[in-house]
């Protein structure tokens, strides 16, 4: 169903509050780059700094820029089950084409309690559903036994794999029958992730290079390796750079040098140091996207 690179977006602001012309004039950018699909209010767009009204504008905000061109997958998923089929209405309701629901984060429920918050989510709200396994966020790990289980549910469509295991998306093709999407939720090793039997990536460094990253995915589509090592190479010390701190502070801070917003993060996420400011550039004049 989904495939190609999709851009995790990062949420601009100004003077605190979401810069929403900044936002759309991201959205429109990406679109222009041939990004192949829109991921707003995820962990890069600071979703738990963000207040409700907030979360649901700025699914209303990608859906009216996108216009149907590229699918858009906001993030609806919280620690709680009743809040999370309450984002996930919001955002079938708003326009968007699926959902992307983490696993409930600081609860750490079991694996049968995995299956039941999804299940529940799936249930009430008639909305594809991408589920977001992050373990280093989330502090919860689902297993490809569970994972292959939710599969079977029709509206249970793929995966945001951020494990960095790059065993699972073999071992998942070989467990989950019919058409399941799986999308790496790591820059670094998402072309490995392919060669595993991955359909795309989530990615952060397409915040700044959509170019790069739409042209690599479409290389290893039509079997143009070359070009997907050439570029991927490109691309690796910015990959590492713009994970010294936490993210998004680096991604939004090199996306400020790009002129596209403000470094602004919310607390309790805060300002890169000195040091990491310097890394970020030479990793972006590196890639060619400053001069």
């Amino acid at each position: 169903m989904f495939k190609g690179s999709f851009v995790a977006l990062i949420t601009p602001f100004r003077d605190g509050a979401v810069d929403e012309t900044a936002f759309q004039e991201h959205i429109a950018w990406q679109i222009g780059q041939g990004t192949h699909g829109l991921v707003p209010i995820g962990t890069t767009g600071e979703c738990p700094a963000l207040e409700e009204h907030e979360q649901e504008r700025l699914i209303a905000l990608t859906v009216e820029v996108a216009k149907g061109r590229v699918p858009v997958i906001p993030g609806t998923g919280f620690n709680s089950t009743a809040h999370t089929i309450k984002a996930t209405r919001a955002a079938k309701a708003a326009g968007a084409d699926a959902a992307l629901v983490v696993c409930p984060y600081y609860n750490k429920p079991t694996q049968e309690g995995l299956y039941q918050h999804f299940k529940a989510v799936h249930d009430a709200v008639d909305l594809p559903i991408v589920i977001y396994n992050i373990p280093g966020r989330s502090a919860v790990d689902m297993s490809n036994a569970t994972m292959a289980r939710l599969a079977k549910l029709p509206n249970i469509v793929g995966v945001k794999d951020a494990t960095n295991d790059l065993t699972r998306p073999l071992k998942m093709r070989i467990e989950i029958e019919g058409e399941f999407s799986l999308m790496s939720g790591e820059d670094g090793t998402a072309i490995a992730y392919l060669a595993q039997g991955g359909d795309g990536v989530i990615s952060v460094t397409a915040n700044v290079a959509p170019g790069l990253c739409s042209e690599m995915h479409s290389a290893w589509q039509r079997g143009d390796f070359a070009t997907v090592r050439r570029i991927n190479e490109r691309l690796m010390p910015l990959h590492d750079a713009l994970f010294v701190e936490t993210s998004p502070t680096p991604v939004k801070y090199a996306a400020s040098l790009l002129g596209r917003c403000t470094p602004e993060v919310r607390q309790p996420l805060w300002e890169l140091l000195p040091e990491t400011r310097e890394k970020v550039q030479r990793a972006m004049r590196g890639a060619g996207l400053l001069n």
